[in-house]
């Protein structure tokens, strides 16, 4: 890879990364104005690039969102670099965001909502560490 490359990959890292800082905020604007819905599906997309992030940092991406998800299984959770309930939280923003986004009728209650915020937070705590480039 020439340092053009490295240099590019350095800068869509920290672009994902700050798309997923940005998704974070926004849910808690949502959350603030009592639009659950929308929180959540912030709060998906908040771990969706922030995972986006790491594995493009490891030289992987993907087109589909199943792929991120399986993918962040094998390399982060599998191997041991992230906990068992950071998996279990992308998964379940993830099923939230689906029923949100596309299911009619459904709402979010406003604690539920909070407690993922917090845990999302934690997510993003979480792997910040493993984002190397990051750190530079």
């Amino acid at each position: 890879m020439n340092m053009n490359d490295e240099e590019r990959r350095s800068e869509l890292v920290r672009y994902w990364w700050s798309k997923a800082e940005e998704s974070l905020a926004s849910a808690r604007r949502e959350f603030g104005a009592e639009s659950y819905s929308t929180a959540m599906n912030r709060l998906y997309y908040s771990v969706f690039y922030d995972v986006c992030a790491a594995l493009f940092e490891r030289g992987q991406s993907f087109r589909k969102h199943s792929g991120v998800r399986s993918a962040f299984h094998r390399e982060f959770v599998r191997t041991g670099l992230t906990e068992v309930r950071d998996g279990k939280l992308y998964d379940q923003l993830f099923e939230d965001r689906q029923e949100g986004d596309y299911v009619a009728f459904v709402s979010f209650e406003p604690d539920y909502a909070e407690y993922q915020i917090g845990r999302c937070a934690e997510f993003l705590d979480n792997l910040r560490p493993l984002i190397s480039l990051l750190s530079e």
